[in-house]
């Protein structure tokens, strides 16, 4: 009962921190970690102890799919070296240094264990840069970069940490095949993703209610996610890969069900995020009491890993920035500003804390785990310096680098994709048998209403223009649907296409539905 009652605390800190973090312009997965950890040491708060085993299963999958569905496939060919040089390449690189580093200032640890804490710390959270980036109003170049990076480093980062862990167990050192368990578990989570998408797609199709498909998206990803990693497959991929196939197949009349599923996902990212985050925040209190002897002597290493972390970071992307200019792309990092930002964002999150907790206590003989307290703590602090004072600062810095896009920005895009809509809608009537013989005044009166339609795609605060011509009626609802279904069409056919804005064909998308949903029938 003490659990449940806490969480549901949790939902309500949850709701709070929002219309908090609304208010002081602060991003509330951060204000739900200081919530919690200050909660947390209040005398008599029940102590929440959940099996680290869970965490991921329970956590990761919902948010990730959630993350996943805001993009396409389009995007990840666009951004196909972010994902292999940040993902990837960044991730074994950081991993090395934070090895490297905890196994010189802490010997005893061991090196398969100081690889474990490398791989803790390695991958940024994709649903915390998500959370952070919205309120500052990051320029969608980079937070297209930092989404790309976040839905695919915790793969690598878990395959790496698995494979130190069994070598610590086993007293044995690493060798090569941990990249064949990487490419095995990558191209086995691919293949269950698409089968799993295509499924879904068979599913959904049987189940006619909006509400009941809604549901079954709340299902698969933790069904995927299981299923991956009982065949040794990476849940992290088949996840990210069953989303962007569900998007892909989405039916562009669906306009009902886009909308129902849109809201209900909405309100689970946010309070699956909440509890997360707060999970983290309550954590803090054990981790402080578990090692609270150890605490003075794990300073100082504590503070150089977090340093290294953020250097690291900083020079890779730094290094990045030259081959970028040589091709002469606009792609993020292109310059010192872009550095600066993509570093400040990469903040560790709820992987991070499963991977400590899932650390064994004891190695396969029964005695203790070498240096586990240790890695926990530094763990831990590397998570708070690279999650709290970022999501504390990052609005700060946004305005002093004035990199910051403004509103415009985003109304310009959807602008765009909205006159595409318009000119789709437009072309199919035309194409379409019900102008002929038809009266003038009739040909200028729908002009005027797609005309309108473009407005109210802009701009969904527009009052919607009465019925007029009552005796048009049924040729109006017949002309209103056909522009509708062709626009919805062009908004889908673009969402697939490379360099199109996922998020902002969503939101015109949105509003074509809610439009479709509001015609008379």
């Amino acid at each position: 009962m003490e659990i449940l009652t806490v969480i549901i605390g949790l939902m309500l800190a949850t709701v709070l921190a929002v219309g908090l973090g609304d208010r002081i312009r602060l991003p509330y997965p951060v204000l739900m970690i200081i919530l919690a950890a200050g909660a947390a040491f209040i005398p008599g708060f029940p102590e929440v102890r959940i099996d680290p085993e869970l965490i991921l299963p329970l956590f990761l999958p919902p948010l990730l799919f959630a993350t996943a569905l805001k993009t396409s496939w389009s995007v990840f060919r666009v951004r196909w070296r972010s994902i292999v040089l940040l993902a990837i390449a960044l991730v074994v690189l950081t991993t090395a240094a934070i090895a490297g580093a905890a196994w010189l200032l802490i010997p005893s640890i061991g090196i398969p264990a100081a690889i474990a804490l490398g791989a803790m710390v390695a991958p940024p959270d994709p649903v915390a840069v998500a959370s952070i980036a919205g309120r500052v109003r990051m320029p969608r170049a980079l937070s297209s970069v930092l989404q790309s990076e976040g839905l695919f480093n915790d793969a690598m980062a878990i395959v790496i940490f698995q494979a130190a862990v069994a070598a610590s167990l086993a007293g044995q050192d690493l060798n090569l095949l941990l990249l064949g368990l990487l490419l095995a578990g990558s191209v086995g989570a691919v293949l269950v993703g698409l089968v799993a998408g295509w499924l879904t797609k068979k599913l959904m199709h049987f189940i006619t209610a909006p509400v009941g498909r809604s549901a079954v998206t709340l299902v698969v990803p933790f069904a995927v996610y299981i299923t991956a990693d009982s065949v040794h497959a990476s849940g992290v991929v088949a996840v990210v890969v069953t989303a962007l196939e569900i998007r892909r197949n989405a039916h562009p009349e669906a306009a009902e069900e886009r909308v129902t599923g849109n809201a209900f996902w909405d309100v689970v990212e946010l309070l699956v995020t909440g509890i997360a985050f707060g999970l983290v925040g309550l954590e803090v209190r054990q981790v402080l009491q578990d090692e609270s002897t150890r605490l003075g002597t794990l300073l100082g290493p504590a503070l150089l890993l977090c340093a290294l972390t953020f250097a690291v970071r900083a020079a890779w992307l730094g290094l990045l920035v030259l081959p970028s200019r040589r091709r002469g792309a606009h792609a993020p990092p292109s310059d010192a500003r872009d550095v600066v930002v993509l570093t400040w964002c990469g903040m560790r999150g709820l992987a991070t804390l499963a991977l400590a907790l899932a650390l064994p206590a004891n190695l396969s003989n029964g005695t203790p785990f070498p240096g586990r307290g240790e890695i926990v703590v530094l763990a831990v602090s590397v998570l708070l310096a690279t999650l709290v004072l970022p999501g504390l600062t990052l609005p700060w810095l946004m305005r002093i680098l004035r990199i910051s896009e403004g509103p415009e920005a985003a109304q310009d895009s959807e602008r765009e994709l909205a006159s595409r809509a318009e000119k789709a809608a437009m072309d199919a009537i035309e194409d379409s048998d019900l102008l002929d013989d038809v009266p003038e005044k009739r040909i200028t009166w729908i002009k005027s209403r797609l005309l309108h339609l473009h407005t109210e795609l802009v701009d969904m605060h527009s009052e919607p223009v009465k019925e007029e011509q009552a005796e048009f009626r049924d040729w109006a609802i017949a002309v209103q649907t056909l522009a509708l279904d062709a626009a919805r069409n062009e908004m889908v056919q673009a969402r697939s296409e490379a360099g199109t804005d996922p998020e902002a064909v969503d939101r015109v998308l949105r509003r074509l539905d809610l439009r479709t949903m509001l015609a008379p029938d």
